[in-house]
């Protein structure tokens, strides 16, 4: 993985749109993140109905966007949405890098889906109108967290 690479945010989407996680890296205003991860939404959904008149059933989406982050998708097969944003650089990003990470937050989700101890997309007591920060005491959750965090740090985001 090229160094130059830097993930300043990561967001997983249920299949319903509702945010299951979003995690900010370094010193990046979590409230922008939300808003990029949500308006990411209309373009993923966009590509999903382009792809399904075409038959492709590759996950990775592609560059969704530039605002001033660059903005990648990729949908898992339960249409769970992950959505990164890279920061801008000089430097040319492959696709197969972005691909690279998008497999490894991928495998952190599905082994931590796979936990029958885990719900990742119920809202919490404390939080039952915003399903954002599911079961945030919990330690399986937050070994998904560290999961997350561990991969951004492998690309020297953090």
């Amino acid at each position: 993985m090229p160094p130059q690479l830097r993930l300043n945010a990561v967001a997983f989407v249920s299949p319903q749109n509702h945010p299951i996680l979003i995690r900010t890296f370094g010193q990046q205003e979590e409230i922008k993140y939300h808003y990029i991860a949500h308006t990411s939404l209309d373009v993923i959904d966009e590509r999903i109905t382009a792809a399904t008149s075409s038959k492709s059933t590759d996950c990775y989406l592609g560059l969704l966007y530039v605002e001033d982050v660059a903005v990648y998708g990729y949908m898992t097969p339960l249409k769970v949405k992950i959505i990164i944003a890279l920061e801008l650089s000089d430097t040319v990003v492959r696709d197969g890098d972005v691909i690279l990470i998008f497999r490894a937050l991928h495998t952190a989700y599905r082994r931590s889906v796979a936990n029958p101890f885990l719900r990742l997309n119920a809202p919490t007591e404390s939080n039952t109108d915003h399903a954002t920060l599911v079961h945030a005491g919990n330690s399986k959750w937050k070994a998904f967290q560290r999961r997350v965090d561990e991969i951004a740090r492998a690309i020297g985001s953090t």
